[in-house]
């Protein structure tokens, strides 16, 4: 079996293949762009891509296809219904991220409430080596015992940031977009979670009824000083709403994603009057070194199952 990778680099320098060349002919590329995926994909029986699109065109190019492995959850990036027509089978790998996830929430949700970039910058620049207090209570920070913890979409991460959350000693409530409302949390209606919620966290897949969910005519709804966190998908809130929002008043976001990735350099986002009041990370909540590892497992057991249902 020819097997080609076709973005090494989402998945990390520091992750071993090995597995995977045990189960085949394997050719890596660090990254592909749309010009090249026919080529490279021409003699493949099997493909690996977490972002490369694979459209009807690219498998017609790829008369020897038999499996996309697509390394994600989502599977946006391939044309299922044009898999399908062509007898291609697509598998993705489920639930590998859900703690690495989980804790990049809190690392962000913390980092943002207790200012620790601020703070960390006043004993590194030696501010506070000058300074003759033995502490600096300049930003407060609150404790999130007893505080209100809104989650929109409370999947299998919600869920896991939800029972975290409960050890911290926080009052859970969530809003199901699709109305799915049985979970063993207070359901709240979109406007009422983000009227009372302290923190907010959402960790909802992007879909016609997420996009823009959080936007100019609902994000002044939020608290003042609440921390609203977007560990779902970038467009889910309206960046450029959000970006106004933050410049008005004192409210804090952390963001994952955004809806361009790499996000613009001229972003307003980047542009902010208080950049202390946003937290931005490239993309990496679901990608600790055991959730990569994990993903890797689940692709070759996708490969071994096919290969085993299809030795004739």
């Amino acid at each position: 079996m020819n097997i080609t990778l076709l973005d090494r680099e989402t998945l990390g320098d520091d992750l071993d293949l090995t597995p995977l060349e045990h189960l085949g002919t394997l050719t890596i590329y660090d990254s592909t762009v749309a010009e090249e995926t026919a080529q490279r994909i021409q003699k493949s029986h099997i493909i690996l891509t977490n972002k490369v699109v694979i459209d009807k065109a690219a498998m017609q190019a790829a008369a020897h296809l038999k499996l996309i492995c697509v390394t994600a959850t989502g599977m946006n990036n391939v044309d299922l219904e044009a898999a399908a027509e062509l007898g291609i089978t697509v598998k993705n790998v489920a639930g590998y991220s859900t703690r690495s996830v989980a804790q990049h929430t809190f690392a962000t949700a913390l980092s943002l409430i207790e200012h620790l970039p601020y703070y960390d910058q006043v004993v590194k620049s030696k501010a506070w080596s000058h300074q003759s207090l033995f502490t600096d209570v300049s930003r407060p920070y609150f404790e999130i015992a007893n505080k209100e913890w809104g989650i929109i979409g409370l999947g299998a991460i919600g869920r896991e940031v939800a029972k975290i959350a409960e050890a911290f000693g926080a009052h859970i409530s969530y809003h199901s977009v699709s109305g799915n409302a049985t979970q063993p949390y207070t359901h709240k209606s979109l406007e009422e979670i983000l009227s009372t919620s302290d923190i907010l966290s959402i960790h909802a897949p992007l879909t016609p009824q997420t996009q823009d969910l959080l936007h100019t005519g609902n994000l002044p709804l939020l608290k003042e000083g609440a921390i609203l966190l977007n560990m779902g998908r970038g467009g889910i809130i309206n960046e450029f709403d959000l970006a106004e929002e933050l410049e008005k008043r004192v409210l804090y976001a952390g963001l994952d994603t955004t809806a361009q990735e790499p996000i613009q350099a001229d972003h307003p986002l980047l542009q902010l009057t208080h950049p202390e009041r946003l937290l931005l990370t490239p993309h990496i909540a679901w990608a600790s070194i055991q959730a990569r590892q994990k993903l890797l497992e689940g692709v070759v057991e996708n490969i071994k199952t096919f290969l085993e249902n299809n030795n004739d």
